[in-house]
């Protein structure tokens, strides 16, 4: 896995322990982006260290929908995605605007306590994520499509169709998983899922879903 001008590759290549970045609502996938706002200070110190450091932080919802803030600190999902800072601009009013990129998931261990005003937890990274590519030619590309389409033409929306056909099925798969304007407990399961192909058949049946409850009939609107 590249990502940016870093290459993982091993267990080696990955922390043994992440600061993480409660968020609810946001995925991150491997090699996906996810930009993000930031301005509470707590979270700059925690970008500030990972600058510093390795670059790398992990995304996680909270378990419960929660937010979290000084005096509590809600229990987390226990599967998350570590990111790796691929883009960085200070705004000159106190916030930074960073792009994190994908570079694979994780389960949660336990929180370590270090005095910093972030949390951080040991982990066990996901290896098979780093070599995902190796998936790609199991994702069904075209149902995959034909409810990206239909999803589309519901809410009558646009798609940049020559890049959709470009896409490797591993970016397609993860990027619509990312935009789609699902729930937390539904974008959790996109992220759980167990592999590509099972992320793509995760994705549709929850597009075919949406559409059944807002149209009635999935099945027409997918022809």
């Amino acid at each position: 896995m590249q990502v940016g001008n870093a290459r993982y590759l091993k267990p080696g290549d990955l922390p043994d322990e992440i600061a993480v970045f409660p968020l609810t609502g946001a995925l991150l996938l491997p090699a996906g982006q996810l930009p993000l706002n930031i301005f509470e200070p707590r979270y700059l110190a925690m970008f500030d260290a990972a600058l510093t450091g390795n670059r790398l932080i992990g995304m996680v919802q909270p378990a419960h929908g929660e937010h979290e803030d000084k005096t509590h600190a809600p229990e987390l999902a226990a599967v998350g995605c570590l990111g790796r800072i691929t883009s960085y601009a200070e705004t000159g009013d106190g916030r930074y605007i960073v792009s994190l990129t994908g570079v694979c998931r994780f389960r949660l261990l336990e929180e370590r306590s270090h005095g910093q005003p972030f949390r951080s937890f040991r982990i066990a990274p996901f290896i098979s994520d780093l070599s995902a590519e190796n998936e790609e030619d199991a994702v069904d590309r075209g149902a995959l499509l034909t409810a990206f389409k239909a999803y589309l033409d519901a809410n009558k929306l646009e798609a940049d169709w020559e890049s959709v056909e470009r896409a490797s099925n591993l970016t397609l798969v993860n990027s619509l998983a990312m935009m789609s304007p699902f729930g937390p407990a539904e974008k959790q399961a996109l992220l759980e899922a167990p592999d590509l192909k099972t992320r793509a058949e995760t994705l549709i049946a929850i597009t075919e879903i949406v559409l059944a409850r807002v149209f009635g009939d999935s099945d027409t609107v997918l022809q």
